[in-house]
């Protein structure tokens, strides 16, 4: 049987397995029931002592970070954009990054009145649901091919009461109507990429796309024309050293006002460019 150990004793035994000190501070404070206590509150019940359901449980949940499960799948939550997101495997765990995202389409629709946003490869619906939250105005669809994913994502717009719309398709092939704005982080990564392994807990699906990672951008490109609004706008999140690639597709697609936005490490993260401001605009796209 184990003997029992203090906070201070767990976090420290994690630490010399290799644990991250977040992490580990993250997976004790659920084990705990005490989610969004925060570390101060580590420091100050530094000496209580774990029961030993607790500190089995927190032993089995350090093993599985350290073989790489996402902690918002052990812990069941991810919070994005300030919105706490039921998350498991079924999705990808979201990224801070993807923020940036978030915030270009908030800034491009920000003197739109009741603007229409599409969101497609939505995941557990983070994207939607944080665009959604900041306007409440807005009519937000959701898309995504896998049923898992939108079962994910409509049960978190269920929680948060926000009246997202979700459609089930493989890109744009089912989906109805324009929209001021398309967003997109769609999978990027190049299939031989030697991180894989590091995220073999998610859905390889929703990570890669072709060898060179761009499959699925080329498609969102070519089919986003014929569903955007004159002067609309399609922004796109990629890999970290896809930015150049990326503005010369949407270029080729006759976008303009093409450009990328850095993420929070300067890193050329998104790229989005606008269809020209021109009545019918779906007929001058080749």
């Amino acid at each position: 049987m184990n003997t029992p150990h203090t906070l201070q004793q767990a976090l420290l035994h994690a630490h010399h397995q290799g644990m991250q000190r977040i992490d580990a501070q993250m997976l004790l404070l659920h084990v705990l029931g005490q989610p969004h206590a925060g570390r101060a509150w580590l420091l100050t019940h530094d000496s209580d002592v774990l029961a030993p359901a607790q500190q089995t449980q927190f032993q089995s949940l350090c093993a599985q970070r350290l073989d790489g499960v996402p902690v918002a799948y052990l812990t069941g939550c991810k919070e994005f954009f300030g919105l706490p997101l039921h998350v498991d495997a079924r999705v990808l765990d979201p990224r801070p990054d993807t923020e940036t995202l978030v915030q270009w389409v908030l800034d491009v629709v920000e003197k739109t009145v009741s603007p229409s946003i599409l969101d497609l490869g939505t995941g557990s619906g983070a994207i939607a649901l944080a665009i959604q939250s900041q306007r409440k105005d807005a009519t937000v669809t959701a898309v995504d091919f896998s049923q898992d994913a939108l079962n994910v994502a409509s049960a978190n717009a269920r929680q948060l009461q926000l009246p997202v719309q979700f459609v089930q398709s493989s890109w744009l092939h089912a989906v109805d109507g324009v929209f001021d704005v398309i967003a997109s982080n769609p999978p990027y990564i190049r299939e031989d990429d030697e991180h894989m392994h590091a995220l073999r807990h998610e859905p390889r699906h929703a990570l890669t796309s072709g060898a060179d990672g761009l499959d699925d951008i080329r498609t969102i490109i070519v089919q986003s024309p014929a569903h955007l609004k004159a002067g609309g706008w399609l922004l796109l999140e990629h890999g970290w050293d896809q930015a150049e690639a990326v503005q010369q597709l949407l270029r080729n697609a006759g976008f303009v006002q093409v450009h990328s936005r850095q993420d929070l490490a300067a890193i050329d993260r998104c790229t989005g460019g606008q269809i020209p401001a021109i009545a019918n605009c779906g007929k001058t796209m080749k």
